[in-house]
């Protein structure tokens, strides 16, 4: 089946398709964990390859934090033609391992990326219009958690005709997903790949998280939420407070060093204006205030802070030791946002799991950036082949 499809069938199962085809807007109630109810609940996607006649050959990828559906320009690449609600030619957050030959290869698999519930790229969250007042949810849209993000993601699978996922995938916060999804739907999903993320938040992510949201908060034109010009003062401190968490020591030093910002003196303290790394956190900060949404941000992080996958079920060890679905845990020996031991932690109390380490000094970012390693990993996983 392919996009094009399947409108009929959406019509049939109760929803409609929207104007664009990578948008499906839910016409029945959508009930949230904390028994808040959404309604005309939307899911933005972007989709890679052809889902076969089974509906057994999918891979789901889920994002983290700041990304999007967008995950991959293959269907530029491989047509001339977008099949999402960016830029055709812009490049995806995971286009190296989304290719012929590659992890994800679109010539076998049918891969699937939404943007999550409570984003800000076509997802339903704040920025969205609440049906019940006419105007933008902003800071009165309900909190949600990942199990949410979840089950609004199984929705969309089904209503895209997949039948069974192949795999789940994803890093970070898609990582918190990757995890639920093994819980939450256990018959659906063969194979589980989690990167660089945790079982439950740790008192240290949450940390920094609340000083994020902080500086967001105490920016004046916050407006308690009820902004109309974003806060872009605050935004932009919590990304910057993030983007060091999200490096290393060694990273940061090896890319900048001491260095001065280029054309400046260091010795004449009249033209000095500082180091290039506190360039660089700042055009990041403000780069992300041009692209996201600050109630989007505060929501979000405190999904995250509430991930525990243990809460409800049973004790952590009996919760990760009902998992059956194959597991691939891969961790990053840079990490400090989440250390690889917490990685190795899942991996030793999943049965049967895998465990791979990507050696690299960038980070947490390393899931984003060191695409040989994690292709290696994740085709010998999916191939089971020994890592």
């Amino acid at each position: 089946m392919n996009i094009k499809s399947m409108s009929k069938e959406m019509k049939e199962n109760s929803y409609t398709e929207t104007q664009k085809v990578n948008n499906i807007k839910f016409l029945e109630p959508f009930l949230l964990e904390s028994g808040r109810i959404l309604s005309g609940v939307t899911a933005a996607f972007e989709t890679y390859g052809i889902l076969n006649n089974d509906g057994t050959n999918a891979i789901l990828v889920c994002h983290a934090l700041t990304g999007n559906a967008h995950v991959s320009d293959y269907n530029y690449r491989s047509n001339g033609k977008s099949n999402g609600i960016f830029s055709s030619k812009q490049k995806g957050w995971w286009d190296e391992l989304i290719a012929a030959g590659k992890a994800f290869d679109p010539s076998k698999y049918f891969v699937v990326c939404s943007n999550i519930l409570g984003g800000c790229y076509g997802t339903t969250g704040p920025t969205s219009i609440n049906p019940d007042t006419g105007n933008k949810y902003g800071a009165n849209f309900p909190q949600i958690n990942v199990r949410d993000m979840v089950n609004l993601q199984y929705k969309l699978l089904i209503s895209l005709g997949v039948n069974k996922l192949k795999a789940v995938a994803g890093g970070s916060l898609g990582g918190m997903q990757v995890l639920e999804w093994s819980l939450m739907y256990p018959e659906f999903v063969e194979k589980i790949i989690p990167i660089a993320t945790v079982a439950r938040h740790s008192a240290w992510c949450i940390g920094l998280n609340e000083t994020a949201r902080k500086a967001i908060i105490d920016d004046p034109a916050w407006e308690n939420g009820n902004y109309i010009d974003q806060p872009r003062a605050g935004l932009s401190t919590a990304r910057m407070i993030a983007m060091i968490s999200y490096r290393s020591a060694a990273s940061f030093n090896k890319k900048f060093g001491r260095e001065i910002k280029p054309g400046e003196n260091q010795h004449n303290k009249s033209s000095y204006s500082g180091f290039q790394v506190e360039s660089y956190l700042r055009y990041q900060g403000d780069k992300l205030a041009d692209r996201f949404d600050a109630n989007t941000y505060l929501l979000i992080t405190r999904a995250m802070d509430l991930h525990d996958v243990a809460m409800g079920r049973n004790s952590l060890v009996e919760t990760l030791g009902s998992i059956k679905a194959k597991t691939l845990c891969i961790g990053i020996n840079s990490d400090i946002l989440y250390p690889a031991a917490e990685q190795k932690e899942i991996a030793s109390l999943i049965p049967d799991s895998n465990y791979f380490e990507i050696d690299s000094i960038h980070g947490h970012d390393a899931f984003l950036i060191e695409f040989d390693q994690l292709n290696f990993a994740i085709k010998n996983f999916l191939n089971s082949r020994d890592l």
